[in-house]
């Protein structure tokens, strides 16, 4: 995706760079909305009289796949969450920190696209990252989850549903791996929740819902 970034414009055989600043921010924005639209990332973001070259390296590094630094985006977003048993375990993804450990989990999901709805969204990253194509069982119970993540704030609504697999869709196996659409390699597992939000134990995210799955 980088390439298109790093490609020159010319203009009569020359080039003159935009001041970084002014850039970064249009690129990251085209490297986010390009994230979590696949489907789209073929698109280049066609800038005429920019010098990319600057910025290349400091975009790559904050989207590289390597990286675990993950920061939440500076505005309200809507994701769409589902939620999948094996008897009373539910399928969570880890969650790192800056240094790679794991300090908790989530249920499986991502960010709901402008014009989509809450179902879609949960039924497109189920597709995108493993493969499958879920079945919607409940209506979404909505979350508001104001966090901190490694000293950066976050803000989302969330749309959390039940959902239900394709017979003997990983019957197999306790432990998914999967890549999110930046390419980050993620591992998913079903867990117990009283195995969860204890000492030394990963914390289930978003906070309070473990609270709300033990009254429902």
């Amino acid at each position: 995706m980088l390439i298109g970034f790093a490609k020159r414009s010319l203009e009569s055989g020359s080039a003159r760079c935009t001041p970084c600043d002014k850039i970064c921010e249009a690129a990251e924005r085209q490297m986010e909305w390009m994230a979590y639209a696949p489907r789209r990332r073929d698109a280049l973001l066609c800038t005429p009289k920019v010098c990319w070259e600057p910025i290349a390296a400091c975009v790559a590094a904050r989207y590289s796949p390597a990286m675990t630094t993950w920061r939440p985006a500076p505005r309200i977003r809507l994701k769409a969450l589902g939620l999948h048993w094996r008897g009373d375990r539910l399928l969570a993804a880890e969650v790192l920190d800056d240094s790679g450990h794991v300090k908790g989990v989530r249920p499986l999901g991502g960010t709901v696209e402008f014009g989509e709805t809450a179902e879609a969204a949960v039924i497109r990253e189920f597709r995108e990252e493993l493969g499958i194509t879920i079945e919607i069982l409940s209506s979404p119970v909505f979350m508001e989850n104001i966090y901190t993540h490694e000293g950066s704030p976050g803000h989302e609504i969330l749309a959390i549903f039940d959902v239900a697999f394709p017979a003997d869709a990983f019957a197999d196996q306790t432990r998914i791996e999967f890549l999110e659409h930046n390419g980050t390699k993620c591992f998913a597992e079903w867990f117990a929740l009283d195995t969860l939000d204890l000492p030394e134990q990963p914390r289930l995210y978003p906070e309070g819902l473990k609270a709300h799955l033990l009254k429902a």
